[in-house]
């Protein structure tokens, strides 16, 4: 039994599933309130690795950073290796997560990629005129009310986003490139913002290789290697019994139009 033991190898599993930053009550996205206990218990397991299995078609800009920067404070900490495994999308924050890896593994249909920042909204100008319904606006501060979707659209409005968009893309491709080096090929087309499969996503240097968690790394580790699922944060009990429905299905709504950019 002893031997049957020492043969067998542990891999700590990190899943990072679903939009980041955003989600209910019942649901909470990818944040680092949220990761942070199972990638503490993952780190703390004496093991070769730590795997992350992600899927995310992005989210939250900060609570990208915020975890990246958690999960390669953690690997310098402990001097362990981490190997990303995307699943259907490491896309935008999603792939932001996957960049805190040494190594990024992907299905050949993965997505992969999107490198940029996006902002969308609704303008609802006329319609407030349609209905008969006077809308009121007091400001202290010129710019407070920015983008406001019930007023028409402003020159300097556009600047102010686009500036923001500016710095956060800026940041971004510093994290891809501090953390992928020469790895990169030498196309502009990489921060784009354009996604690919991850056939595609090789030769871009992108990611490392094609294939999945459990057959790399048996692979790499034997035909005994276990793969240790942390366990995720739960919410609290008061949340578990308030419910929240009608925030919880916002959530998802939000979710779901997220993984539908890239087709999933």
């Amino acid at each position: 039994m002893g031997l049957f033991r020492r043969s067998r190898v542990n891999i700590p599993v990190v899943r990072l599933s679903g939009a980041i930053g955003m989600g209910s009550a019942l649901r909470p996205g990818l944040s680092l309130a949220t990761v942070e206990l199972p990638l503490a218990r993952a780190f703390a397991m004496k093991a070769p690795c730590v795997a992350l299995i992600i899927n995310s078609p992005g989210g939250s800009p900060a609570q990208s950073s915020l975890i990246a920067g958690r999960i390669e404070a953690l690997s310098k900490e402990k001097d362990r290796p981490v190997i990303a495994f995307v699943e259907d999308v490491a896309a935008s924050g999603g792939y932001w997560l996957a960049t805190a890896a040494d190594e990024i593994i992907a299905d050949a249909t993965s997505i992969v990629g999107s490198i940029g920042v996006i902002s969308a909204s609704f303008g609802f100008v006329d319609l407030l005129d349609k209905v008969g319904v006077e809308r009121r606006v007091y400001t202290a501060g010129e710019s407070k009310s920015v983008l406001d979707p019930f007023q028409p659209e402003k020159a300097r409005d556009i600047e102010i986003l686009k500036a923001v968009q500016g710095d956060i893309h800026d940041a971004f491709i510093g994290q891809v490139k501090g953390r992928r080096g020469d790895k990169l090929a030498d196309n502009a087309e990489i921060f784009s913002g354009r996604f690919w499969s991850g056939t595609a996503a090789l030769p871009l240097g992108l990611i490392d290789g094609l294939g999945n968690a459990r057959a790399v790394l048996r692979e790499r580790y034997g035909e005994k290697v276990r793969l240790r699922v942390m366990p995720a944060a739960r919410p609290s009990l008061l949340r578990r019994r308030l419910g929240l429905q009608a925030e919880d299905l916002f959530g998802a709504a939000r979710t779901d139009a997220l993984f539908a950019r890239y087709g999933l």
